[in-house]
């Protein structure tokens, strides 16, 4: 049986192919998976979280059902459990606020969401564990919670973000020495959603760098060409190059 791990790769290629190529068209195999792959498939999105939906996120595509159907499985069959870390309750709720967006017609949600029952749309996580941490944890945990950053983020996670922008910037130079890719990637991709890199830093270099060391892994592919496509956007540049 495939491993979770080659499923989580094979999920997050799809979704990468998608970006780079630009195309109208949905996330490959979504829906045909069965027996132990569709169950494999359906936890590696719980662990891609949002980032399943990244391509109607940023390139504005009607979302497929059969990629939205996955993405409502993987938030029933992986709920946040009592003892759940932030991160992953934070991965779930932005999971719902993409599906809730996706799925509504004038603001107002279709009744498809998956929304868990006693938890309103609207609810944030708590985030106070992060307001005082320091700049290497902090990156850390920007990187884990990557798929939150996105165009438009209005979350508690976004604005501390984009305050502590700084340290983020030191956390993705501190990543990038460190040759630690994926954090590199995950801290660039804030940085773009945030608008918060200073113009010493480079990030267009720096990503074009993180992307090219460490793309191998599709986690760190997405998180690179997702920033590089929210800086191409804000900077009126069109697609970044594949």
């Amino acid at each position: 049986m495939k491993q979770l791990s080659g499923a989580i790769h094979d999920l997050a290629s799809e979704v990468v192919s998608v970006l780079r190529d630009g195309g109208h068209r949905s996330v490959a195999g979504t829906g045909t998976a069965q027996g132990d792959e569709a169950v494999l498939r359906v936890a590696a999105a719980r662990a891609l979280g949002a980032d399943v939906l990244l391509p109607t996120t940023l390139l504005r595509h009607p979302p497929e059902e059969p990629v939205l159907a996955l993405v409502r499985e993987a938030m029933r069959a992986y709920p946040p459990g009592p003892d759940a870390s932030s991160a992953t309750v934070w991965s779930h709720w932005a999971m719902e606020r993409t599906v809730l967006r996706l799925t509504s017609v004038d603001g107002v949600a279709d009744g498809s969401g998956g929304r868990p029952a006693g938890v309103p749309p609207t609810a944030q996580p708590d985030v106070s564990d992060l307001e005082s941490a320091p700049w290497q944890r902090l990156t850390h945990q920007l990187a884990v919670l990557g798929a939150l950053a996105v165009p438009g983020a209005d979350s508690a996670v976004a604005e501390l973000a984009g305050r502590r922008s700084l340290d983020v910037s030191r956390g993705f130079v501190r990543a990038v020495r460190r040759r630690d890719w994926l954090q590199a990637a995950g801290a660039g991709r804030w940085l773009a959603a945030v608008d918060g890199a200073p113009g010493s830093l480079g990030l267009d270099a720096g990503l074009d760098f993180v992307l090219h060391m460490g793309g191998a892994d599709p986690r760190v592919a997405l998180h690179a060409r997702a920033a590089l496509w929210m800086r191409a956007a804000a900077g009126g540049e069109g697609v970044p190059p594949s």
